[in-house]
């Protein structure tokens, strides 16, 4: 018997060809495993104690919080305690650190989180991400230090560029999601000469945010305050755009606030591929009225997305059309509506219906799908005239409004299939909202 059991002994022992891996390979399994599981491996053997400590992703993301807090853990001294012992314990560089902060805590612990931005500061991390779902505290400067920098993620913090910053040099991403660049006198020029990823969405007092950045290639920003076009307008004189996403919150816009407008615009987007647009930031670019024809046309636009747009409000239809107007090459067109105003029917109705109202064939167009038909005659006629100047459309997909009983989106989709179509290959699909 106890042969056997030294038998099966040393065959588990030659089995065990992970312990004789070449240690950054085991590096590399244990970086994708999920942080209990890793730690968890201190307790196979003596070799394996602490090969934890040696960790270049720490991902302590919202998963790794709920499972603490399921196990009752959480509390908020065990919390900190379990970070202290995975960031600071650390015996090699962490290339990315990924934390979520959980909401349960009355109380911000922005002091230990100092600390840890000044551990991964020094310790040359490309990849950070700081999720805060409790209260908004002021991140340290020490992130400002993070020299290594490609990717960075923060959402619901309070930052503040040192008036003596100069440049991340390396970072490619960012992404900025409820975050308050703070009351100050002074702007910092935060440059980012390697960036191609810029997304803000949410963010408040970014007129202190002075960027930067020559090799942008995605921008998406939402609920931009019309006071702060100056940073719009900075970062769209960027050529090498291809993607852009942007929408202006309502209450904010006033004609004659800045001078931006579509004709500048499009002759700073020449490769801009893919446009995300809201009817509130038309309506804002009427401050100069829409040309017809724009200078510069958007040869290279493949994808429009019309948000919250409003095909009563003439400015907001007149901006659609001018887009599909100068848009020679669109494949796909998606658009979100919101309800036409009764007294506004008539005014939209005449101009859809006038001869030269779009006078452009969209000889590349082949997909569209309208969400939140309402069935006003504005709406109807504007997808009249999509179908009639689209000879390549393949399919049109229509969700009506969760307002139109069963009965009436069956009268829109019976007055929508009479519409004559240039595309005899056309289907048009039908859903529920």
């Amino acid at each position: 018997m106890a042969e056997n059991h030294k038998r099966r002994f040393l065959a588990c022992v030659e089995e065990d060809r992970v312990s004789n891996l070449p240690e950054h390979l085991i590096g590399s399994i244990l970086d994708r495993l999920r942080i209990q599981e890793v730690v968890r491996t201190s307790i196979l053997s003596k070799n394996w104690r602490y090969k934890w400590t040696a960790l270049t992703t720490l991902v302590l993301n919202e998963k790794f919080s709920k499972k603490f807090a399921k196990d009752g853990a959480l509390g908020r001294d065990g919390f900190i305690r379990i970070i202290n012992q995975l960031v600071l314990l650390n015996k090699g560089p962490i290339s990315k650190f990924s934390l979520h902060i959980p909401e349960i805590y009355p109380d911000s612990f922005h002091e230990e989180v100092d600390e840890w931005m000044l551990f991964l500061s020094e310790n040359s991390v490309r990849e950070l991400i700081i999720t805060n779902s409790s209260r908004r505290f002021e991140l340290s400067s020490h992130v400002f230090c993070c020299s290594k920098l490609r990717k960075l993620r923060l959402k619901n913090c309070i930052l503040r560029p040192p008036l003596e910053f100069e440049r991340f040099s390396n970072l490619e991403d960012l992404y900025l999601k409820l975050i308050d660049f703070g009351a100050k006198d002074c702007e910092t020029l935060v440059s980012v000469p390697q960036l191609k990823s810029l997304t803000m969405f949410q963010c408040t007092n970014i007129h202190n945010f002075n960027i930067e950045a020559r090799k942008l290639n995605i921008f998406r920003i939402t609920n931009l305050d019309a006071m702060y076009i100056p940073l719009l307008d900075r970062l769209l004189v960027t050529p090498s755009i291809t993607i852009l996403l942007c929408v202006i919150k309502p209450s904010e816009v006033r004609v004659g606030v800045e001078r931006m407008n579509l004709t500048r615009m499009s002759s700073n987007l020449p490769n801009i591929r893919e446009l995300t647009i809201d009817g509130h930031f038309l309506k804002f670019l009427t401050a100069d009225k829409f040309p017809k024809w724009l200078p510069h046309a958007l040869n290279s636009l493949r994808v429009l997305w019309l948000g919250c747009i409003r095909f009563g409000d003439l400015d907001q239809l007149h901006g659609a059309l001018c887009l599909l107007r100068n848009s020679p090459n669109l494949e796909r067109l998606w658009m979100w509506l919101r309800p036409v105003m009764r007294n506004d029917v008539a005014p939209a109705s005449n101009h859809l219906e006038s001869p030269d109202c779009l006078d452009q064939t969209l000889n590349w167009l082949r997909t569209v799908e309208v969400k939140h038909l309402e069935g006003s005659r504005p709406e109807l006629l504007f997808i009249k005239l999509l179908l009639a100047y689209s000879p390549s459309l393949n399919k049109m997909t229509i969700e009506p409004s969760i307002d139109c009983d069963s009965d009436e989106s069956g009268d829109i989709a019976v007055d929508i299939m009479r519409f004559p179509r240039a595309s005899p290959k056309a289907k048009l699909i039908f859903v529920d909202g």
